[in-house]
């Protein structure tokens, strides 16, 4: 039988950090579930999205479970099945630390623009991981042969301005690099000792 689709609650996160963005290809996470749209954001404890997110997810489980949904709600958050949950979980990933993190997804390919609402594209370089953006998630609560959870919605994201890179990579510049004569490179592989760690890499 087919989950009763409930009303979802809609929710603008206004300057966030994105971090894993699938956007432009849909990916599958581990060997199971198939592959999704999907971006984290990541917000400070005092960030004005919170409330409207918590309210968000307290009204689809009333919604969803009526007299039951303050329990029900308990018991989710307590197993880690409610889609906003607190970056200390995280700590090992790059921003995940003392800020609170909404997870969200899709199967239908979200809409990606620029600050002048131009359609971006995966050549574009952005939004990457680590920059700002302003997102659209749809709060939704699920009851059905996978469990109970909260769950956010993939819905859009515009590109707000740039942020350090997570994990620490960047595009080069061309100034980074010098001008290379012809000839300049002598094609020469370098000697590695047996004993070097590298020794096999090369």
């Amino acid at each position: 039988m087919t989950e009763q689709k409930q009303q979802d609650t809609i929710v603008r996160l206004d300057n966030v950090r994105i971090a894993f963005p699938a956007l432009f290809k849909a990916e599958q996470v581990g060997n199971k579930g198939k592959p999704a749209f999907s971006a984290t954001f990541l917000m400070t404890p005092e960030h004005p999205a919170l409330d409207k997110l918590k309210q968000g997810i307290k009204d689809v489980a009333v919604e969803k479970w009526g007299d039951e949904a303050a329990e029900i709600l308990q018991q989710l958050v307590a197993s880690d099945r409610v889609c906003l949950r607190n970056g200390n979980t995280k700590a090992n990933y790059d921003g995940f630390a003392g800020n609170m993190f909404v997870s969200a997804r899709g199967y239908v390919r979200p809409l990606v623009i620029n600050q002048d609402k131009s359609a971006l594209l995966e050549e574009d370089g952005k939004p990457y991981s680590g920059c700002f953006v302003n997102a659209q998630v749809s709060i939704w609560a699920q009851s059905n042969q996978y469990g109970k959870r909260i769950n956010a919605q993939l819905g859009g994201v515009q590109f707000l301005s740039d942020g350090e890179s997570f994990g620490g990579g960047h595009v080069a510049d061309v100034s980074e690099f010098d001008t290379v004569s012809e000839g300049g490179a002598d094609g020469a592989a370098p000697v590695v000792a047996e004993d070097d760690p590298l020794a096999g890499l090369i």
